[in-house]
């Protein structure tokens, strides 16, 4: 979510207008930076907490050399979720209700549906290196690796884009029970 779908939100959840969320959030993320740059954490109950921190200078290590280095003195700054934030994060029943198309908003359902058919590929091929895996000789394992690689690393489909076309029903007759058989083929193949 970026800072456009952000005051759309809350334009849509509050009922107020886009031109007014957008300011009130300029106006907000202004305060905050200004009063946190001067020293004072600003605290918003059951949200985060900003705070300005001063770290002192101290003596580290090079990693290389192992000598000490002097570390100078910074400043930096410092958001920390707040109970309420990290119990609604944590626990999703305990997240505050939206409104009917506050998020995702309308034109996201597209993406939503895209989104399900990638995964519901992605699952398919799992299953199918699962199915590949156990019974399968080596050869029939490394064959079926390389015609669901595609999925996997582009490193593994280089290696083993030649044996793809040679067989195919070995890897359809297995069972799904051993996955750690096909981690080692896996390997095996993508070594070569």
């Amino acid at each position: 979510m970026n800072r456009r779908d952000l005051v759309l939100a809350v334009s849509t959840q509050t009922g107020v207008e886009r031109r007014q969320v957008d300011s009130v959030l300029l106006g907000f993320t202004r305060v905050v930076t200004a009063v946190v740059s001067k020293g004072e954490p600003v605290s918003i109950s059951g949200f985060a907490k900003f705070v300005k921190v001063d770290r002192p200078a101290r003596m580290g290590r090079n990693p290389q050399t192992q000598e000490p280095v002097r570390i100078k003195a910074s400043k930096k700054a410092r958001i920390t979720p707040l109970k309420g934030f990290k119990d609604a994060v944590v626990k999703t029943s305990l997240a505050p209700k939206l409104e009917r198309g506050v998020w995702p908003p309308a034109p996201a359902a597209a993406k939503k549906t895209t989104a399900k058919k990638s995964t519901a590929k992605k699952s398919t091929a799992k299953k199918s290196t699962a199915k590949k895996s156990t019974g399968a000789a080596k050869a029939g394992a490394r064959k079926t690796t390389a015609k669901k690689s595609t999925a996997k690393k582009s490193t593994a489909k280089k290696s083993t884009t030649k044996r793809a076309t040679t067989r195919k029903a070995p890897a359809r007759k297995t069972t799904a029970r051993k996955t750690t058989a096909r981690k080692t083929t896996a390997r095996k193949s993508a070594k070569r």
